[in-house]
């Protein structure tokens, strides 16, 4: 039996704890989360309200058939184990720990738990009745809302930690995720498109302003013109000075709302080469962010690195430009950039480096561009690349090529998969790269391969072409790939076999979980990241995506458009995503600080982790686990 210890106590007053004893039990919380968020007055409540039971090991503390959860449980001491029974043991045990607070759900529904909560080792626990809990959740928010956003919260937390870590190495001043409704602090200077030229001329030099935006009556966006666009559509072309705007402006104009972030900005300019950007609510104009803006606020812009790379002449300036890459990725993790940002804008500058490439490469082999495809695959092909990350890349040809065209093409592509390496991206060790002709195949070859797996290819065939179907078109004909991507997603829907042999490749890396729902370590104390974290999350997507024929081919996109149709809670799919772009900002992290492991760049020690990323890391492993479980319900039949 369990045994009371009267220094916290519950119902009478007497038992109190003294004001010296509360102050160290205050002490010993707020090394946890959430109590490192409440206020003296609620942790008070909470300790005052709490009796300390102890549990010997193997002593159950709750289970399905006491009924409805009477208590909420934080282990002081010790640890404790959640089984699903006899039948979950190699897989479906979870493990709680010093600090942890359980069983959440279970307390909030009022109702039973649905596993066995036993003790592992000497466990100390402060047990908070139900009532109290929800009397605590009404006085305190950080408690309430750790309570309905655990996974959540713990992920803030974390992102909150490394932004501080990496603050004294920060080159930026402001965060790229700044909403642009915020950035828009004045109404931009317009003009309508019948106002002359010579008067919006005028106006732009005496304000000294970089450009003039044209806008509807309602204040919609029409156009735009800039000064560096003055020169090439008014002076050369002796465009009379009494000519409306409208004749020169640049239109349609990119814009964005006030929803989307500075980044969203930064990457518009860098795609289509633009200075300025109006920001937009509810149609209308509202402000308008430059480059110059954008430049303030990160002294190591995206424009500035993009610009570089565009403007290299050659591969010796590629080379040393890509290092700037990393630099500015060390930028944005200091400003606490997320995941998905960050590895988008990584991918988003190694895609222009790998265009400037191909635009170098083509003119030295006479190559045209237009005629052929280049194709990100993997990773890049999802937009997900981190800092450790080889190649990963295909060609579609027209049909009609010819066998010396497409020699040329081959002797192209392997003089850009050697410049790559050389930029920093090393080959592929399976030779999934352009420049290897089972990777630089016609429209109908691809086509008939793609077939060919889905309609025929064997378990271990489907393992190794998975990073295929992750295309995604990068330079070139883009109307090759958008017919692929067509047929694939229609082919994949109507092939049973063929999702669930890809349903038992998913299921065949398991998160490294010990019986009793701990962290397995490897001999090293360590995990890879990749092959037992992301890639869990990445290969569920995927099969989900193609027995839905959905288009997306970001891991975070294919998660957030799956879950409604599957019917899934979006508390259960929005686990699913940040649990995955946790991982992708830990691998991210170790990377930059050169923490990994020789050459396994995903390799992490698992003592070396911080109390909140090592929390949040063994949550985000029962998160993977119950992902693949809904993979085993919905294939394993």
């Amino acid at each position: 039996m369990n045994q009371t210890i009267t220094a916290v106590t519950t119902r009478s007053a007497a038992q109190i704890p003294s004001g010296s004893l509360l102050g160290n039990l205050r002490q010993e919380l707020a090394r946890y989360t959430p109590f490192s968020q409440m206020v003296v007055g609620d942790l008070d409540f909470f300790l005052s309200h709490t009796e300390q039971l102890y549990f010997a090991p193997g002593e159950i503390l709750v289970e399905p058939s006491h009924g409805e959860v009477k208590q909420l449980f934080f282990v002081r001491r010790g640890a404790v184990s959640g089984k699903r029974g006899l039948a979950d043991l190699s897989g479906g045990a979870f493990e709680y720990e010093t600090g942890d607070l359980f069983p959440v759900s279970a307390a909030i529904a009022r109702r039973a738990v649905t596993a066995t909560y036993e003790a592992t080792a000497d466990t100390f626990v402060l047990a908070l009745p139900v009532a109290n809990m929800q009397a605590l959740a009404q006085k305190s928010v950080p408690f309430a809302d750790f309570l309905n956003r655990r996974v959540l919260k713990f992920l803030d937390l974390s992102r909150q930690a490394l932004q501080v870590a990496y603050s004294s190495q920060t080159l930026a001043e402001q965060s790229l995720e700044t909403p642009l409704g915020d950035l828009a602090r004045r109404a931009p200077v317009t003009c309508r498109p019948q106002t002359p030229l010579r008067d919006a001329l005028v106006e732009m030099h005496q304000r000294r302003i970089g450009s003039m935006l044209v806008t509807g009556e309602r204040g919609e966006p029409l156009g735009i013109l800039s000064r560096d666009e003055v020169l090439g559509r008014v002076t050369l072309q002796q465009v009379p000075l009494d000519t409306p705007i409208s004749a020169v402006m640049v239109a349609p104009v990119h814009h964005l709302t006030h929803e989307h972030t500075a980044e969203d900005a930064a990457l518009l300019m860098s795609r289509h080469t633009i200075r300025h950007v109006p920001i937009t609510r509810d149609g209308l104009v509202i402000g308008i962010v430059s480059e110059r803006d954008l430049f303030a606020m990160q002294r190591l812009s995206l424009k500035h690195v993009s610009t570089s790379i565009r403007g290299a002449a050659d591969v010796d300036t590629l080379k040393l430009v890509a290092q700037d890459i990393r630099r500015f990725a060390r930028s944005l993790l200091s400003q606490g950039v997320q995941a998905r940002q960050l590895t988008a804008l990584i991918s988003h500058l190694n895609d222009v480096l790998t265009e400037r490439l191909l635009e170098l490469k083509a003119a030295q082999h006479g190559i045209d561009l237009a005629r052929v495809c280049w194709l990100a695959l993997g990773s890049e092909g999802r937009s997900e690349q981190t800092i450790a990350t080889d190649q990963d890349n295909a060609l579609i040809l027209p049909d009609e090529i010819t066998a010396p065209q497409r020699e040329q093409v081959l002797a192209f592509a392997q003089d850009v998969n050697r410049a790559l390496d050389a930029c920093g991206y090393p080959l592929c060790r399976g030779g999934i790269m352009a420049g290897n002709p089972a990777c630089c195949l016609t429209l109908r070859e691809w086509r008939e391969r793609f077939s060919n797996w889905i309609e025929h290819g064997a378990p271990q065939d489907l393992l190794n072409a998975s990073i295929y179907f992750d295309f995604r078109p990068l330079a070139g004909d883009t109307s090759l790939a958008q017919a692929l991507r067509s047929e694939v997603n229609r082919s994949a829907q109507g092939v049973p076999r063929f999702l669930k042999q890809l349903a038992l490749n998913a299921l065949t890396r398991v998160p490294p979980l010990n019986w009793m729902g701990g962290i397995a370590a490897d001999e090293r104390g360590g995990i890879d990241l990749k092959l037992q974290g992301t890639a869990i999350f990445v290969d569920a997507a995927r099969l989900y995506a193609l027995s839905q024929g959905l288009p997306a081919t970001s891991t975070r996109e294919r998660l957030e458009a799956v879950g409604p149709v599957l019917g899934v809670e979006p508390s259960e799919y929005e686990a699913w995503v940040r649990g995955f772009e946790f991982m992708q900002m830990l691998r991210l992290q170790i990377q930059l600080e050169g923490a990994t492991s020789g050459d396994h760049p995903n390799h992490i020690v698992v003592d070396r982790l911080n109390d909140i990323d090592r929390r949040i890391l063994k949550e985000t492993f029962r998160v993977a686990r119950t992902l693949q479980q809904r993979i085993q319900l919905d294939y394993e039949r």
